[in-house]
């Protein structure tokens, strides 16, 4: 997919909407931090440095892909963007928000598929991450750990025998991985049993955080649960820890599902065909609304009530009534209430 594809298509690999234990994890996620050495970290980085790690990343990124060794044709300066375009990466998770607070001197690399995306001058030097659909988080390790040994051979990276790869933050010193799930958990949110699953994750080195990762709220019921440690355990141990925590969270969401459903089922249907009913009729949709009626449509595929509905259509309701996307199909700039009546407008079409 070319960038000018990315920018107008709402698919996306982790939005695919198929996967393992996919009725609860939307996505599973791996980020390695990586800094060229004898190079400062890029928020103390002059303009000509971080042009030659911009360099140095393309030319490596343009011979493997020459090679066949990576399929990944798109090198993107984020400077030769819109705001709105970048706002879309964004969106569709493959950058992060901090990625375009400051365009200039920053780029990012995309697979064909848009499995693979390589944030260069973020926080890091380089920022690789890996996202599917549903619990794949080995399968996301080995295809991210796999584009790093590629990169590794012609970069030369920072790193300590003593405290492995140095980053621009200390608690990504180490392994530099960040492993994380995007888990949609609206039964436990019902039952008021969010607050014990994070004070029990906490325990285990682990941190939940809102729909866009850190400093985010977690709308339409959806949080990212994530490792703070990156040092004293292998890649291998941080993946593990994460994919067995949320096999059980999964399992308990499951388990609180069922239970509601069996005692509450009318109050439970009319909350999933209510939102049905608000979203294929209604004229004006706030960002806020729309992310709370998805997420009871989403219920509704779960429980196997919506059956003209799966977990791709609602993936992609996501990603298209997003603020930049709208604007992006407008054509032009959109105010608030301009953006809620067409995101109405789309969602009633896409439903309908």
């Amino acid at each position: 997919m070319s960038i000018k594809d990315t920018l107008i298509s709402t698919k996306t690999k982790w939005a695919e909407g198929e996967g393992p234990d996919i009725d609860v994890v939307i996505s599973s996620r791996i980020r390695l931090a990586r800094n060229l050495k004898d190079y400062p970290f890029p928020h103390f980085m002059s303009e000509e440095q971080a042009d030659q790690i911009l360099n140095a990343v393309r030319n490596v990124v343009i011979q493997n892909e020459a090679a066949g060794k990576l399929d990944y044709p798109e090198f993107i300066l984020l400077s030769e963007l819109t705001a709105i375009e970048r706002q879309i990466l964004v969106e569709k998770h493959l950058i992060s928000p901090q990625h375009i607070q400051n365009p200039a001197n920053r780029a990012v690399v995309l697979a064909a598929d848009e499995s693979v995306s390589i944030m260069v001058n973020e926080e890091d030097h380089l920022r690789i991450q890996c996202l599917l659909p549903g619990l794949q988080l080995e399968e996301a390790w080995n295809l991210a750990n796999g584009t790093d040994d590629i990169l590794e051979k012609q970069l030369d990276y920072s790193y300590c025998e003593k405290r492995g790869y140095l980053t621009s933050c200390p608690t990504n010193v180490g392994t530099g991985l960040r492993a994380s799930v995007m888990l949609h958990l609206p039964c436990m949110v019902m039952t008021k049993q969010v607050g014990k699953i994070v004070a029990a994750v906490a325990q285990l080195g682990l941190a939940v955080r809102g729909y866009y990762g850190e400093g985010t709220e977690a709308y339409g019921n959806i949080f990212q649960v994530s490792n703070q440690v990156t040092m004293g355990y292998v890649e291998e141990e941080i993946v593990k820890n994460l994919l067995t925590v949320t096999t059980q969270v999964a399992a308990q969401e499951r388990a609180t599902r069922e239970k509601i459903y069996n005692n509450n089922k009318s109050v439970i249907e009319d909350r999933i065909f209510r939102s049905f009913g608000i979203m294929s009729q209604a004229r004006v949709m706030t960002s806020q609304e729309a992310l709370k009626n998805i997420s009871n449509l989403r219920l509704g595929v779960e429980l196997g009530l919506l059956k003209d509905l799966n977990f791709a259509k609602i993936n992609e309701l996501i990603i298209i009534t997003t603020p930049a996307f709208l604007i992006k199909k407008a054509g032009k700039d959109l105010n608030a209430e301009e953006r809620d009546l067409l995101r109405a407008e789309i969602i009633r079409e896409k439903i309908n």
